[in-house]
């Protein structure tokens, strides 16, 4: 018989491990409980290395947002900097670049088309109430093993609204950077990778007045009044920022000019370890090996 190897990852650490058992009780079924987003990346990690990697992963969707992550890094006795806060959506994506054969649920204790559809976006296979019962979740751990996608029906409505209302919103604004010229999109790429003018004109080879003209008519094209707005447009159109040399050299810019940085200084980027030892207590396995 094929076993399921299923990750609970909630803060709330009774609820994770009351469900551990719950689904350790299935005699196909391992599960080990994590409760935090860090902690969840190092038991997966730590599953590939073993060569017991997990199946699936049910991801709180509050993960990292309320006072129970706080408390549980406190009762450990780790400082706020040595674990940096998760939230579910985010190891969802993460998790989906990482190990993209790991299907993911998102467990919620209420319905949210917006947010559920985030969810989707990011990589999850379903999205189900914390009070289904036991029987309902697993028939959705075995379904998106098949390859499913389950959503509760009150949901769909909902769901597929927010996904339509943003397919839109980003074609509408694929069609704005495509008026862009190509040397404009250079200096998207800038903009986007948090380059200020001086940095942009040191790096295209221009000069500041003419980098000063390339940004206000991509401001214009883009139909937005501020750098950060544009940003964010080009961001919902799939434009990357341009890469980062090590010598490239960036000037000193007036304030409101310079963005900032993608991830902000001790928070672990979505999918990425962050550095340090491994903390007891983060893991219990349940029906297994201990992870």
């Amino acid at each position: 018989m094929a076993r399921i190897r299923v990750l609970v990852v909630d803060d709330h650490r009774i609820f994770a491990e009351s469900l551990a058992a719950a689904l350790a009780a299935e005699p196909d079924v391992d599960v080990s409980a994590a409760g935090s987003g860090p902690a969840a990346l190092r038991c997966l990690d730590r599953g590939v290395a073993e060569g017991r990697r997990f199946d699936v992963l049910l991801v709180d969707a509050e993960l990292g947002a309320g006072p129970a992550a706080a408390t549980g890094a406190a009762a450990r006795g780790v400082p706020d900097q040595a674990e940096p806060a998760v939230d579910g959506i985010s190891l969802v994506a993460g998790v989906r670049r990482a190990q993209p054969a790991v299907r993911t649920v998102v467990l919620a204790e209420k319905d949210d088309p917006r947010r559920a559809a985030l969810a989707l976006q990011a990589g999850a296979s379903g999205w189900v109430a914390k009070d289904c019962s036991l029987q309902r979740l697993l028939a959705v751990v075995r379904g998106v093993l098949r390859d499913e996608t389950h959503l509760p029906p009150a949901l769909l409505t909902g769901v597929l609204r927010e996904l339509t209302a943003a397919r839109k919103h980003r074609t509408d604004s694929e069609r704005l950077v495509e008026a862009l010229t190509p040397r404009e999109r250079e200096v998207l790429r800038c903009m986007v990778a948090g380059l200020g003018r001086k940095a942009v004109a040191e790096r295209l080879f221009l000069s500041p007045h003419t980098v000063r003209t390339h940004m206000q008519n991509v401001l214009g094209k883009l139909g937005v009044h501020s750098t950060l707005a544009a940003v964010a447009l080009a961001r919902r159109a799939g434009v990357g920022p341009a890469p980062l040399e090590a010598d490239t050299p960036q000037g000193q810019e007036p304030p409101g000019h310079a963005l900032p940085a993608q991830v902000a200084p001790g928070q672990a980027a979505p999918g990425q370890v962050p550095p340090g030892r491994s903390l007891p207590g983060d893991v219990v396995e349940r029906g297994g090996q201990p992870a």
